[in-house]
């Protein structure tokens, strides 16, 4: 049995490889992304390699081996199918499903959350865009990037945010924007990087922070 916290920081690898297309991670990264101290992580990942979920060495990069990821993968599935379970069938706003979702993804029931994705009729993506996770342990993951990728003058379409707090999606809902909104990018500062975009022909000035936390295909 793992706590909660082993859990979270399982998750967190996991998200953090995706989200990055890499098979490694730093500690500062994974410390940054939970919020808490390096020598925290460092504590952490020490008991993650005792019970054989991790490949890691001192001062060195962080991977997930194959029980690790498989666990990951199914707390993932599981914190996702109640993200789209809130928000679909309660009216849950999408800025509200990702704590109440961090407190449901502990429940270990298997056939709960088998029925729950049968339920909900199998769906592919959550709330906010993220792939769902299948039984077999299979991720449907797709290229996507940054808006602050996007060149002056291109137009996307806005298909995931990789910040999911209250505030920045509250943030993304104000200024018109959702799952599937249309962007054009029509100018960029060259001393902090802050876009100029169109939003259903609204012109809005973000900052780089924000370009680097909303993906577009």
């Amino acid at each position: 049995m793992l706590s909660f916290t082993e859990e979270n920081y399982l998750k967190a690898l996991l998200k953090i490889t995706i989200d990055n297309n890499v098979v490694e991670v730093g500690t500062n990264e994974l410390a940054s992304h939970l919020d808490v101290k390096p020598a925290t992580v460092t504590d952490m990942l020490k008991k993650l390699k005792e019970k054989q979920l991790i490949n890691y060495e001192k001062y060195g990069k962080i991977s997930l081996n194959d029980n690790g990821r498989k666990i990951a993968l199914e707390i993932l599935r599981k914190h996702r199918l109640w993200e789209t379970f809130l928000y679909q069938k309660l009216d849950f706003n999408w800025d509200e499903v990702h704590e109440i979702a961090e407190q449901l993804e502990h429940i270990k029931s298997a056939k709960l959350i088998n029925k729950l994705d049968a339920f909900l009729d199998f769906p592919q993506f959550d709330p906010h865009g993220d792939p769902i996770p299948t039984e077999q342990g299979e991720i449907k993951v797709t290229y996507k990037k940054t808006l602050s990728e996007v060149s002056v003058g291109d137009v996307c379409k806005l298909v995931a945010v990789k910040d999911n707090s209250a505030a920045f999606l509250q943030y993304v809902v104000k200024i018109g924007l959702g799952i599937s909104s249309i962007i054009k990018v029509i100018g960029r500062q060259d001393f902090d990087a802050m876009m100029m975009i169109d939003v259903d022909g609204t012109t809005h000035h973000v900052s780089e922070k924000f370009a680097e936390n909303v993906f577009v295909l």
